[in-house]
């Protein structure tokens, strides 16, 4: 299939192909070349912490944003750069005893009023609002 369609492509022109074997080939690109080095035996690289660590990065955390309110995109931050068993769980644990997110939670907000409806102006270009 793909013989096919190098020969339709090439038909346009007036060439006569070749066939070279790789030993007449003089000048090497960068696929044909011979490996230098063999390449280094890589195994899977695996850590272990300590029990206390995550505590650890969960309180440094939540030191360097105590006057910000911890939000999902923390939550993503942090995936990025720490992962251990049952993380998710213990953010969430760790979210729900934080005073500043207790504070602005929504149910502790004061609910806004309904939406308006605004009226409907009686000629074109009676009325112009932007919004930046």
């Amino acid at each position: 299939m793909r013989q096919r369609r190098w020969l339709e492509l090439l038909s346009d022109y007036d060439c006569d192909i070749h066939y070279q074997p790789g030993k007449a080939k003089v000048v090497a690109d960068a696929l044909s070349r011979k490996e230098r080095e063999p390449p280094l035996r890589v195994r899977a690289l695996v850590m272990t912490i300590g029990l206390d660590l995550p505590r650890q990065i969960l309180n440094a955390q939540n030191e360097a944003r105590k006057s910000k309110n911890i939000k999902k995109e923390d939550l993503r931050d942090m995936k990025k750069l720490y992962w251990w068993p049952n993380m998710k769980a213990d953010i969430a644990t760790n979210v729900s005893k934080c005073l500043t997110y207790a504070k602005v939670k929504a149910e502790h907000q004061r609910q806004l009023g309904l939406l308006v409806q605004p009226t409907i102006p009686e000629w074109k270009w009676d009325n112009i609002t932007m919004d930046f």
